[in-house]
This record gives C-alpha cells, sequence and structure tokens, in this order.
C-alpha cells in the first residue's frame, strides 16, 4: 500500500498495489501529481529501493528524501489503517481495500482535529460543530430518529 501524506498530515492519495516494483512506484508517483495537480518541493520516502529510479523517471527536479526518520508522518496517517485491518482481520481483496480507503481518507480527518493544540472545552466545541456539519452532509439530520 502507498500513501502521500501532505506537511500537514493530511492524506492525500491511497493507493493498494500488489507489486513495489519500480514501475508500480512511477504509477504511484504519476497517478499523485495528476490528482493534485501540482509538482512536490520535496518527496520523502522510505528505504525502498524501488522509489528511487520511479522518483528520476517521474518527477526527476523535485528532490527526494529517504532517512530513516523522515517518513513518520506518514506513517503516523496509516496507523488507524492498521488498526481497523486487525478488527477485520485484514480485507477480502485489495480492491476492497482500495474502496474502503479511499473514501476514508476524505473523511477521516474531519473526526480527528489536532487534538494536542486545543483545551478541553474547545475541543467538545470543535467536535460538536464537526458532527453538525456531518448530519448536515449526510442528511442524517432529517431523517426519523426509531427508538
Amino acid at each position: 500500500m502507498r500513501r502521500a501524506v501532505d506537511q500537514d498530515g493530511n492524506v492525500l492519495d491511497i493507493l493498494v498495489q500488489n507489486r513495489r516494483d519500480k514501475a508500480a512506484a512511477r504509477r504511484f508517483f504519476r497517478r499523485l501529481m495528476k490528482k493534485t495537480r501540482s509538482v512536490p518541493r520535496v518527496v520523502v520516502t522510505d528505504k525502498l529501493r524501488s522509489y528511487g529510479p520511479a522518483h528520476r523517471e517521474a518527477m526527476p527536479s523535485v528532490e527526494h528524501c529517504s532517512h530513516k526518520g523522515l517518513n513518520n508522518r506518514a506513517e503516523n496517517s496509516h496507523q488507524p489503517t492498521r488498526q481497523r485491518e486487525r478488527a477485520m482481520k485484514g480485507f477480502r481483496s485489495a480492491g476492497a481495500a482500495q474502496r474502503l480507503l479511499s473514501a476514508l481518507s476524505g473523511i477521516s480527518p474531519h473526526f480527528r482535529p489536532h487534538r494536542h493544540l486545543m483545551t478541553a472545552s474547545d475541543y467538545r466545541a470543535e467536535m460538536t460543530l464537526r458532527f453538525a456539519i456531518w448530519d448536515q452532509i449526510t442528511g442524517a439530520a432529517s431523517r426519523p430518529t426509531t427508538a
């Protein structure tokens, strides 16, 4: 699984692939640039050897860093996926994982504000507001509740 994360920790793209070779990495880089419609200033990856050649082909003008601790932002954004995967005892297929993760990557940051930057009362107010927005978007507020 490949995951692209911006400098704020927001997930830009997730791609489930069964290979980790140069062609797969190149496809991921191209898909990412097409989706975001921009070229990043720096690309930080883990130490997988296939990233280097793919990076040189897909975006040669971009700086590439692959140091031990630099990709922590991507690894930390991957934690909720790993917890969900553990609870589900794995995904049934790569396609099922791709569908779930693509949808979830846009939704989950809405419910995870930067808690460490807020007081408890601010956090509660923010979460109340976010749930109200979610209910409005999904139409849950207009549905009758059954008790």
